[in-house]
């Protein structure tokens, strides 16, 4: 293979100039990089060397040595599509499992995952498998990522399935647990 003919160290968030001289096109996962070499959609190689690892978002640019920038764009790639008529519950659960969701007024996007794709329709969750660009939210304070949890296995299969978390703390049911006698600690 031929050596790269553009080189990227830097990455804004946004296009300073009105023409990118290049575009690369990305899924989620190729979007979070340090060290690569990618190939531009013109077919053009391109080292892309930042200082430190970086999520490259839609519609942000890598600067190349020597003047111009290179447009990411969030390439289509398999997807969930999750709709409910309390959509703000169902995103609190996908969010409590650290799995990057894109966020709109009516539905919410996530990558593919069988056990999550399981626990939404336990929830009485919408859930279609669409083709799409993928673009979540940011991590804590609106940048970093979140990473997902590799589960293997669904707890909502009705097999009896039942684990510990050991959290080491109580938790408010909503209810009493007064049983007329005391429980000294």
């Amino acid at each position: 293979m031929s050596a790269p003919q553009l080189t990227a160290r830097a990455y804004h968030g946004h296009a300073h100039d009105d023409t990118p001289r290049e575009q690369v096109t990305l899924d989620y996962d190729a979007r979070f990089l340090r060290r690569k070499v990618l190939t531009c959609d013109s077919g053009a190689r391109l080292l892309v060397d930042l200082p430190q690892t970086t999520s490259l978002d839609h519609g942000g640019v890598l600067c190349l040595e020597g003047g111009g920038e290179v447009l990411v764009v969030a390439a289509p790639e398999p997807l969930l599509e999750v709709r409910a008529v309390s959509l703000n519950r169902v995103a609190w659960h996908i969010g409590n499992r650290h799995t990057p969701c894109q966020i709109e007024d009516d539905r919410l996007l996530i990558q593919r995952d069988h056990v999550i794709k399981a626990m939404l329709a336990h929830l009485g969750a919408d859930v279609v498998e669409v083709t799409e660009p993928f673009t979540p939210e940011g991590g804590a304070y609106g940048h970093g990522r979140t990473h997902a949890h590799d589960h293997g296995h669904t707890h909502h299969t009705g097999e009896g399935h039942s684990h510990h978390h050991g959290h080491g703390h109580g938790h408010d049911h909503g209810h009493s647990h007064d049983h007329g006698h005391s429980h000294d600690h």
